[in-house]
């Protein structure tokens, strides 16, 4: 199979409702449907309340479908238990959110290192040195010594960009990841994200309100009360 075919992410009649059979059941997600393959760069649009927070959490893998079927890598996710998700989630995702989530008082480089130290358990000079060319990928090599507090929401944001890629995952789910940001920072931060998918063939789904950065990625999807009404 041809690289840029091979599917990282296929959702067939997903749906999500809460609080089924109840006088208060509300049906957030309705028959979606759509695939993500290798090197696609795909903005997830649509108003507030049309369901994209639920529906990133369910491709994440942070919660389940009430129906349908969700398919990481080619791995059916609803027969897999709770320590099946998590490596799977642990392997496969990377997350990016509008906050970063570093931890302020280590550095850079200690920041990008703790998926790999989770992973592995004990530290190691080839974890160290995975951690200081995914910095070097994002441009932060002169920074990677700096506490996470003492760098600026652009660099921040960089940094949490290449923890996402520290365990090399098939796709990169990021929620408003400029969304905290200057312009200039959002401008550098999208290009970052856009280098690293053409060159290390990393998916990524963005959830965006920003749609002249939307017209930037490979399509858009749009969610319109919980259906997808633009692929």
């Amino acid at each position: 199979m041809d690289e840029e075919s091979q599917e990282v992410l296929r959702l067939v009649g997903v749906c999500k409702t809460y609080n089924v059979g109840t006088p208060v059941e509300v049906e957030v997600l309705r028959d979606i449907d759509f695939v993500l393959r290798r090197r696609e760069f795909v903005a997830l649009m649509g108003p507030s309340g049309s369901g994209k927070s639920t529906l990133l959490n369910i491709i994440g893998l942070l919660d389940r479908p009430t129906s349908g079927r969700l398919f990481i890598e080619g791995n059916e996710t609803s027969t897999l238990d709770d320590a099946a998700i998590t490596r799977l989630r642990g392997r496969s995702l990377g997350f990016v959110f509008q906050y970063h989530y570093l931890i302020s008082a280590f550095t850079a480089l200690e920041n990008v290192m703790m998926p790999l130290l989770v992973e592995n358990e004990f530290p190691s000079e080839k974890i160290r040195e995975r951690a200081r060319a995914l910095l070097h990928e994002v441009g932060l090599t002169p920074w990677e010594n700096n506490l996470a507090n003492n760098m600026s929401g652009g660099q921040q944001q960089r940094v949490a960009i290449a923890r996402a890629l520290a365990m090399n995952p098939a796709l990169i789910l990021a929620d408003e990841p400029t969304g905290n940001l200057d312009t200039k920072s959002a401008d550098q931060v999208f290009d970052m994200m856009r280098v690293v998918n053409r060159r290390e063939g990393t998916a990524f789904l963005i959830v965006t309100h920003n749609l002249d950065l939307a017209r930037r990625c490979d399509r858009i999807i749009e969610l319109v009360d919980g259906r997808i009404s633009k692929l």
